[in-house]
């Protein structure tokens, strides 16, 4: 699972651990365009469509889990409400975790948010304003939460 805000690295550090064999990785915003592109623009939109999401993958998650498949979960796990989904996932298996917690400040965030606009690889362009909007939900994971934490720090990526 990771943890942190736009443009924090979430994705390259999904595409890393998920090299390892017998890793499949569930990308929340590949699903998220294929599925509601056109339905996108505020806040109250990503989450009618991220719950959605949520509801159709949450037993395709647990039965991938129980197959014995390392998942790397490419979800936004930036706020209580979602990483309470997850860990309700986590607890209908035996499964072993790890809540990836990419530390960044929101300036390096905002330069790789402007370099990813600017290359146009990720499939949604998010302005400085939705980032600022959706930063203010953010709330990064404690202990208290039940998740073993791995900290990343956030290391600038010139």
């Amino acid at each position: 699972m990771l943890c942190g805000k736009i443009a924090s690295g979430k994705s390259t550090l999904a595409a890393e651990l998920g090299r390892v064999e017998g890793t499949v990785i569930l990308v929340e915003d590949d699903w998220l365009h294929a599925l509601y592109a056109d339905q996108l623009s505020t806040l109250p939109d990503y989450r009618r469509c991220t719950a959605k999401l949520r509801q159709a993958m949450g037993p395709h998650i647990i039965s991938l889990l129980k197959a014995g498949l390392s998942v790397v979960l490419d979800f936004q796990a930036n706020t209580v409400e979602s990483r309470r989904w997850m860990r309700g996932l986590l607890d209908q298996t035996t499964a072993s975790h790890a809540l990836h917690f990419l530390d960044v400040s929101d300036a390096d965030c905002l330069a790789r948010l402007q370099r990813r606009n600017a290359s146009g690889a990720h499939p949604f362009a998010v302005t400085e304003a939705q980032f600022q909007q959706f930063s203010q939900h953010f709330v990064a994971p404690t202990p208290a939460e039940g998740f073993h934490i791995v900290t990343h720090p956030g290391a600038t990526d010139s």
